[in-house]
């Protein structure tokens, strides 16, 4: 197994997030709430317990591929790999950030994510607890059948969860204009968490925007957005955030059996009887 570089990490998170909190304190009061931070810190601490177990299923999964159906072997010294490496992950995480705004199964471990009104450091590792045990690994399996070492997919998907931290914050605005034209920045991820209608399901990528600018979903941020959910959560219980949507989802199977495989995998906000409405027919309406 590779090192765990988050782990690692947990030191200068914790001091970043206390400096940045100590700034919006004093500066700004009304975007810093402690609640809400020591939650996504809890939410965080789970999502790294959790992963001790999931994360190594996964990695096991990723070397059987491997081991029995690696089409190439990918010289892992070799500086050319890495290259490719980095694009084939950013575009599996692209494609896996999509659908678990589209999928509601997926939604229902990424709306912890999502669940902060603030949008801050501490947002960042505000965390899923359910996410790999319920296989959103499945869009990267392609890569060790490609010939991907295992190692190197998991040590890019560290360095991927490593840069998306320093984008959750209001504290940098607009940069430079090349830079936000291939990268993803936090003006827009900040896009991507706001709950305004125009701003829901854009901007799913990991480190390179240029994916949402080929697949049309790119959004410029315009007005600062309104963070956290269409129906917010309205709760600091770590348990019931990590857990809600599936409670929620369940209660919809119970409710209306002959909708099953709808309220399971269709669009979050979908129902049978249109007492809600998903992203897509808000916009539609919006556009109307």
């Amino acid at each position: 197994m590779p090192p765990n570089l988050i782990l690692y990490a947990v030191p200068f998170f914790a001091i970043s997030i206390l400096v940045e909190g100590i700034f919006l304190y004093r500066e700004q009061r009304e975007r810093i709430d402690i609640k809400d931070t020591f939650t996504s810190v809890a939410l965080g601490f789970g999502n790294l317990l959790s992963g001790l177990i999931t994360k190594t299923i996964m990695a096991v999964i990723f070397w059987y591929l491997y081991d029995n159906f690696h089409v190439f072997t990918l010289d892992g010294s070799a500086w050319w790999m890495w290259v490719l490496a980095f694009f084939a992950d950013d575009f599996s995480y692209y494609w896996f950030h999509r659908e678990a705004h589209l999928i509601r199964y997926f939604w229902a471990s990424h709306k912890v994510h999502h669940s902060s009104e603030k949008y801050n450091l501490a947002t960042a590792v505000r965390q899923t607890w359910t996410g790999n045990i319920t296989f959103s690994y499945i869009f990267y399996l392609w890569m060790p059948i490609v010939g991907f070492h295992p190692i190197v997919i998991l040590v890019m998907q560290q360095v991927s969860l490593l840069y998306q931290y320093w984008i959750h914050t209001e504290t940098i605005g607009k940069m430079w204009r090349p830079f936000e034209y291939i990268f993803n920045t936090p003006s827009h991820h900040r896009a991507h968490h706001g709950s305004d209608v125009k701003y829901l399901d854009k901007n799913y990528a990991g480190i390179m925007i240029i994916w949402d600018r080929m697949f049309g979903t790119f959004i410029e941020e315009t007005d600062r957005p309104t963070y956290g959910l269409v129906e917010n959560v309205n709760t600091n219980n770590p348990v019931k955030i990590a857990f809600g949507e599936w409670i929620d989802m369940g209660k919809d199977v119970i409710s209306n059996p002959k909708h099953t495989l709808n309220y399971i995998f269709g669009r979050p906000g979908w129902s049978h009887d249109g007492s809600r409405k998903t992203a897509r027919e808000m916009q539609k309406e919006l556009r109307n």
